[in-house]
């Protein structure tokens, strides 16, 4: 059954393995997360848990949202994002679901938005190639073909300059290296999504061997 926890990406840092390997981790500060609600087949035609982290100022908080906190008795969360298939059995309204649920060595997904890179063309959007820069060419950075002879048209999916990143990204397989449940961190193998203080959802791997 899956299980999972949300967390703010801190940053990168490096350690060694006992064995003298430098690894490259991501620290995630995952503060113990609040359940909000449990779905069932039967009310929502799906299972899930809904877990919340990081107060929300009431002031920022509308009635619905306080109203749907107060049931798991608990302040209106920041963020707030649901773990499917979790076995609901195991969970209760207003439980806290902290780091140890993890342990090293496990394999997790992580799901974050991508750090915005504004408006870029379609070399560093969609990695193409450029063309000669010299020997009168005329032809640099520019997308290609808009529309062969035949269709007269620029065809549907054709890659294009456009708005890069600000998207959900999910990075699979990542390796837990340690988990430190006194400062509330777990240490990802490699790099994540999202940029610092963005928050995350780990949880475990769908195509863990």
């Amino acid at each position: 059954m899956a299980k999972g926890i949300l967390g703010k990406k801190i940053g990168m840092t490096q350690l060694f393995s006992e064995d003298g390997e430098l690894i490259p981790v991501t620290v995630v500060e995952a503060e113990p997360n609040v359940v909000l609600q449990k779905k069932t087949k039967e009310n929502d035609g799906y299972e899930a848990i809904q877990l919340g982290v990081g107060d929300k100022k009431d002031s920022r908080a509308n009635k619905p949202e306080q109203g749907h906190a107060e049931k798991a008795n608990t302040k209106p969360k920041r963020f707030i994002r649901e773990i499917r298939n979790a076995n609901l059995d195991e969970y209760e309204v207003g439980q806290e679901v902290k780091v140890d649920i993890f342990e090293p060595g496990e394999k997790v997904d992580v799901t974050g938005t991508s750090k915005g890179k504004g408006f870029q063309g379609a070399i560093k959007r969609h990695n193409q190639s450029r063309g000669p820069m010299s020997h009168g060419s005329r032809y640099h950075r520019r997308p290609g073909s808009m529309g062969p002879i035949d269709p007269m048209h620029v065809l549907k999916g054709k890659k294009l300059p456009g708005q890069m990143g600000g998207e959900k990204v999910t990075i699979q397989n990542l390796e837990v290296v340690k988990v430190d449940p006194e400062r509330n961190l777990i240490l990802i193998k490699g790099n994540i999504p999202g940029a610092k203080k963005s928050y995350v959802k780990i949880t475990s791997a769908v195509k863990a061997n």
